[in-house]
């Protein structure tokens, strides 16, 4: 070993969680390390919602414009640039990735460690972590090391050049027909996007259902407006052999539809899911339990059950979002240098950032009947809304799930314009613990897409 030093906290992995933390616990007093094998932001900033949401906001340009006659313009050809829309996403994904990386070489403390870190047991009451090649030792360690795409074991598949969610900002050939497995929301915003730059797509998913976790007339709405760009769908249909061809790829499925049972596609995509990054972390030299999955046990307050080790973002399992992943900075802010009290029991919302946008928060309804809750549903259509009228995008609904004696607020689903920055109203309403009634009784802009947050409520009435 070339290097040996001691840290109060040593921090796996600079992801949403982990850099914050490493700032704050510095700020704090305490004497901080944060170790990253790859490129600092994590999945967020380098693969995932910086990128991806760069390149969609190209794709709804390219819709908008091909919307042209539905305004009153005449636009008489969108040629689409794909090289040209994955630099822009690229440059903005390496103004974060650059900045966070001068905001930790400016100081040191805390200290930027380069390399892989892997656990290497204990120097008495301290955890001893290899770097590379040097040695260093905390008295407690975070790990925040992410996931990575979890690849289905397919016969064939590791003989074929895929894409998935690690690689996709790299492939500057516009695939002619895209198969996409999975159809999560990974596979969702993917195979709109590729649509709209002007490929075929077909999404093959094994359930009844697009996006699993939602109601199903959420799901089925999904779907609809997505096929009404020209994606196809094959759902319950598994995809068991994987072959490249001379033009590209050639997937055999087990069907339980009556399609056919072998697609032929220029280029692959698979999003099948994520696997937490904890297999070569050497957990087992200090005792960590994770689960079959590779998740780290971890409670409410993000203490594993070794005293000293947390777990923190994605790999700790539950809802894997980079805003969660913020939050449980916060929450082992709370456990370091504050009173304790914060913790993950939490509203969490999310989103699905197709177009239209779904927003989330709370229980589905089919979840709070399962529970056995008394609750009153109601549903909105956005084409009744004005501002969605005069603005042309109409598509959606709004449905909100109620619990019929406090008239507290259960859960909510936007699908519309903007329906991400919309769902925020509900959010609010929920961590305030107030009544649906706020909402329906206060006096919104007219004409929003806000009064259809409010809309709905008068439904219930």
């Amino acid at each position: 070993m070339t290097e040996q030093k001691h840290y109060d906290v040593l921090i796996i992995g600079g992801g949403q969680a982990g850099i914050p933390l490493a700032h704050a616990l510095a700020e704090a007093g305490q004497r901080v390390a944060l170790a990253e094998e790859n490129h600092l932001g994590g999945s967020c900033v380098n693969f995932g919602c910086t990128p991806t949401k760069a390149v969609l906001a190209s794709a709804r340009v390219a819709h908008l414009a091909r919307r042209a006659d539905e305004f009153g313009l005449k636009i008489p050809r969108v040629a689409v640039d794909l090289p040209a829309v994955l630099r822009r996403a690229e440059r903005i994904l390496l103004e974060s990735r650059n900045g966070l990386r001068k905001g930790l070489e400016e100081t040191k403390n805390p200290k930027l460690l380069d390399g892989h870190a892997r656990f290497a047991g204990r120097a008495g009451r301290h955890f001893r972590v290899r770097i590379g090649t040097s040695e260093v030792t905390a008295a407690q360690v975070v790990i925040d090391t992410g996931t990575r795409s979890l690849i289905p074991p397919i016969e064939g598949l590791e003989g074929v050049d895929f894409i998935c969610a690690e690689n996709w900002l790299a492939q500057t050939e516009l695939p002619t027909r895209l198969a996409i497995i999975g159809g999560g929301y990974i596979g969702l915003e993917m195979c709109q996007f590729y649509r709209r730059m002007g490929s075929r797509v077909v999404v093959i998913e094994e359930s009844a259902q697009v996006a699993g976790h939602e109601d199903e007339d959420i799901a089925r709405a999904l779907q609809q407006l997505l096929e009404a760009e020209g994606i196809e769908f094959r759902l319950r249909a598994k995809v068991t052999r994987v072959k490249e061809r001379k033009d590209g790829v050639a997937l055999a499925l087990e069907a339980g539809d009556d399609g056919p049972t072998e697609i032929r596609a220029s280029h692959l995509f698979v999003a099948t899911g994520r696997q937490p990054n904890t297999d070569d972390l050497g957990l087992e030299t200090i005792g960590v339990k994770v689960s079959e999955r590779g998740i780290i046990e971890a409670d409410k307050r993000l203490a594993t059950n070794i005293a000293g080790v947390w777990a923190a973002g994605d790999v700790r399992g539950g809802p894997m979002f980079t805003h969660t992943a913020w939050d449980d900075y916060r929450v082992l802010l709370s456990q370091f240098a504050g009173d304790g009290s914060r913790t993950t029991e939490r509203v969490v919302p999310y989103a699905i950032f197709t177009d239209p946008q779904l927003g989330r928060v709370g229980p589905t309804e089919r979840e709070a009947r399962e529970k056995g809750r008394r609750i009153k549903v109601a549903r909105f259509e956005m084409k009744k809304n004005g501002r969605a009228r005069e603005s042309g995008e109409t598509a959606g609904f709004i449905k909100v799930i109620v619990d019929a004696e406090t008239k507290r607020l259960l859960g909510a689903a936007v699908l519309a314009a903007e329906g991400a920055e919309m769902v925020h109203l509900y959010v609010d309403l929920m961590n305030a613990d107030a009544p649906y009634t706020v909402i329906r009784d206060a006096v919104h802009i007219h004409p929003t897409l806000a009064e259809a947050v409010q809309s709905v409520f008068e439904q219930l009435d």
